[in-house]
């Protein structure tokens, strides 16, 4: 196995970028780390370009690596710890490429549209969500949180390589649902909104949920099939983002 030893090296440099939004764009990377979501990695489809290990970690992670081969380099601690971003490091990193494929969302089933949704951890709660729902995709609107955000890839949990997830304009699909005779549900609180209990659960539509403090794009709401909200029993003015999601998505498709 090839040995980094040096956070100078020309590589490492490269892989530290993808610690950022702008570096992940670039280069159509991203980084995960620690052994769930490596695994997970190593289980799935996903296209890992190679997979870094703490020298000292090598033992542990043997088992690991005969799942199926790729390219592992071993670092040292240093290196290890400058390319985490979690709190406490577990010694092994993966490369991931970050090809999206719009084309693989078809509305077969379900589909989950994000609008602004710029926390993390809701980011990567809702991919989660929406794979034990057994939701097709999710379709990342403009201004929502990256999806390879380290904080929202460790919040989905490796989810995001069971389904296929874009960042596209919301719109256009809104109309390409529409279409091809598929229902688009938007959420809201105002008077024109119905309850989704008044909406029979079916195998094809989309479902936007929207940012955490404003809610889905009134212009986007406009376009929608109809607009649905969750009746509130107790003094609360509203639900997380994630947590409202979750609540339509099992109902809606069942």
């Amino acid at each position: 196995m090839e040995i980094i030893e040096s956070t100078q090296n020309k590589q490492v440099k490269e892989w530290k970028k993808l610690l950022t939004r702008k570096g992940r764009k670039r280069q159509r990377k991203y980084l995960i780390e620690g052994l769930h979501l490596v695994e997970e990695a190593l289980r799935s489809k996903a296209e890992i370009e190679v997979i870094l290990i703490r020298e000292d970690k090598v033992g542990d992670y043997s088992e690991l690596l005969d799942i199926r081969k790729v390219s592992v380099v071993l670092v040292t601690e240093e290196i290890s710890d400058l390319l985490s971003d979690a709190v406490t490091e577990q010694g092994i990193t993966a490369v991931i490429k970050s090809e999206e494929s719009a084309d693989k969302i078809v509305g077969d089933k379900p589909v989950l549209m994000l609008d602004q949704v710029q926390d993390p951890g809701n980011l990567g709660t809702l991919i989660r969500t929406a794979d034990a729902a057994g939701f097709e995709g999710v379709i990342i609107g403009t201004g929502s949180v990256d999806v390879y955000n380290p904080k929202a890839l460790r919040s989905a949990q490796g989810s995001q390589f069971h389904l296929t997830i874009i960042h596209d304009d919301i719109e256009n699909w809104i109309t390409t649902f529409k279409d091809k005779g598929i229902p688009v549900y938007g959420t809201a609180l105002d008077k024109n909104a119905v309850s989704y209990r008044s909406i029979e659960p079916q195998n094809r539509f989309g479902l936007i949920v929207g940012n955490e403090g404003n809610g889905v794009d009134p212009y986007i709401l406009e376009q929608t099939t109809k607009n649905l909200y969750i009746p509130i029993k107790g003094q609360a003015e509203s639900l997380n983002v994630a947590i409202a999601a979750g609540v339509l998505m099992f109902s809606l498709y069942q």
